[in-house]
């Protein structure tokens, strides 16, 4: 049995996202590229790129390991390039995508040999979080000025539109998308390819998956461009679980339970975004704060419900750990950082990576 914490990916469940993700690709024409930021374990990057088209980035190393780690097509894309790094990521990548027309004219010479595009900000969104809203008030994400992108049309191939976030609603999708034609349409017709980011909740149970692949088709072909989809959760959701022991147990007003994980340092977002963590099954008359080990006063993964009582020694498995949550992973408290297993498609579960105390000290200096 693996000591916890850790990570464990279940390829099976994994898979059930990359078809449909295949799908989309085949009826549509539309290609999809793992977004790194959200999910970059590449053990399993094998089965992933047999079903997607390549990478996409938010950074120099990050673009360093899609190419080196992932087949495919290799997108870089920053907020902002520095002087020491751009000749680097040139040279990892396939598409460069600027977020400014001040970036693009700063490495104009140097990328003149690439295929190049602009990030553009519609100023519509889906976010319900102002710290995660593309396009948010004063937003630094993209152009938006039609006159201004005008400007450099004539040496860019193609455009990256980013503005879903966790949008399950293919209304909501369309809605945008046409917003999008209706202000920089004119602009489209003058490019080879377009992405249209990730944050679209494509592979979810109950989204339209036929309609989605209309839609995306009806706009390749009206425009004569390659659409891309830029997947980070739709591609890895309900695929991991974050595997914990109780350590202690006590009782302050409500029962509580104590875990050998951190929120802080092993599911960031909840913490970020004041969410609560995922248990299945979560009922039975016996509910716990199940709360991290960290000295943080709230570091608590939420409060679930049991058919008995926890005792120190139980197992709890907290649901969709994979995005946003890996890639976060720190070494706050210097709490032990959870291993990452794989259950592989024959049902075997391999343990590919344990972190000791050299990781914790050579993190710092």
């Amino acid at each position: 049995m693996i000591k916890t914490p850790y990570y464990l990916i279940d390829k099976a469940a994994l898979l059930k996202n990359l078809e449909k993700i295949a799908y989309v690709r085949e009826t549509s024409g539309a290609k999809s590229l793992l977004a790194l930021k959200c999910f970059a374990t590449w053990s399993v990057f094998d089965l992933m790129q047999e079903y997607m088209d390549g990478t996409t980035s938010s950074s120099l190393y990050e673009v360093k390991l899609g190419k080196t780690r992932f087949e495919g097509e290799t997108h870089a894309y920053s907020v902002a390039y520095s002087d020491d790094e751009i000749e680097e990521v040139l040279a990892h990548s396939d598409k460069i995508i600027f977020n400014s027309i001040g970036q693009f004219n700063r490495f104009k010479d140097m990328s003149q040999n690439k295929t190049r595009g602009l990030r553009v900000n519609p100023q519509v969104s889906t976010s319900e979080f102002i710290i995660a809203d593309p396009a948010r008030p004063f937003s630094r994400l993209g152009e938006w000025d039609p006159e201004q992108i005008s400007t450099v049309i004539n040496d860019i191939s193609g455009f990256m539109f980013h503005n879903n976030c966790e949008n399950d609603s293919f209304e909501r999708f369309d809605e945008m998308l046409s917003l999008i034609e209706e202000r920089f349409g004119h602009l489209i017709t003058q490019v080879k390819w377009v992405s249209l980011g990730g944050g679209i909740h494509f592979t979810g149970e109950h989204y339209p998956l036929d309609r989605f692949c209309q839609r995306l088709k009806a706009f390749a072909e009206k425009y004569d461009i390659q659409v891309y989809l830029e997947p980070g959760e739709a591609s890895i959701t309900k695929s991991t679980s974050l595997e914990v022991t109780v350590l202690d147990t006590l009782f302050n007003g409500k029962n509580l339970a104590i875990v050998d994980s951190s929120i802080e340092a092993h599911m960031l977002d909840l913490l970020i975004y004041r969410e609560n963590a995922k248990m299945l099954p979560n009922d039975g008359e016996h509910q716990y704060m199940v709360c991290g080990k960290s000295c943080l006063a709230g570091d608590i993964f939420g409060e679930f419900n049991f058919t008995k009582p926890l005792k120190v020694g139980d197992r709890l498995s907290f649901q969709d750990a994979a995005g946003y949550t890996m890639v976060k992973k720190n070494w706050f408290n210097g709490v032990k950082m959870p291993s990452i297993a794989v259950r592989q498609l024959d049902g075997q579960i391999e343990l590919v990576r344990e972190f000791d105390y050299q990781d914790f000290e050579q993190n710092l200096s």
